[in-house]
């Protein structure tokens, strides 16, 4: 940024040389005397001529930071996204794991297909109203399954249920803590 700084100052100043430089000249060629009114047009044509030349290069300078920036975010965007695609291949054969192991836990209930159905949907966090809109049945006959679900395995409501697989899965802390909450 400093650097962006000084090479824009500096262009500044190299501008208003030219400029300068570009009056002396137009003063020292001129044949015949000067008025003030022609020596003033023309320095405001020479200044619009300079400002236009500075602008354009600023543009320049502007130009080259956001293709160095856009440069950058996409080497940024590209490292992220390798990253995210080993994360989920790394997890992949865990959360296969994790499956499975859930399925093994509702054979052990006898689960039966309805129950296991709203049992994955209550996991991933639905509603009973949303669950029986993708079910395409009645917010009640879900919660006449989730409750036979809950019976089966002896937990006493959706939270109990939703911990008891994803308690020691979501943990994040110190074993102080955990212990604490499990006592």
């Amino acid at each position: 940024m400093e650097r962006l700084l000084h090479s824009r100052g500096r262009l500044v100043v190299l501008g208003l040389l030219a400029f300068a430089g570009m009056i002396a000249l137009e003063w020292v060629t001129e044949d015949e005397a000067i008025g003030l009114a022609d020596f003033l047009a023309d320095a405001l044509s020479l200044a619009l001529l300079v400002a236009t030349c500075v602008s354009a290069a600023l543009i320049a300078i502007d130009v080259k930071e956001q293709r160095a920036e856009r440069t950058a975010l996409l080497g940024d965007l590209e490292r992220a996204t390798a990253e995210g695609a080993e994360w989920r291949k790394r997890a992949e054969d865990q959360l296969d794991l994790f499956r499975g192991a859930i399925g093994g836990q509702f054979d052990e209930w006898d689960a039966t297909p309805a129950e296991r159905d709203v049992g994955h949907l209550i996991l991933r966090g639905l509603s009973h109203k949303e669950i029986a809109r993708l079910r395409r049945t009645s917010e009640a006959t879900v919660r006449q399954q989730a409750q036979s679900l809950y019976r089966k395995a002896n937990l006493p409501n959706k939270g109990a249920f939703a911990a008891y697989f994803l308690d020691d899965v979501l943990y994040v802390g110190s074993p102080q803590a955990d212990g604490a909450l499990r006592s």
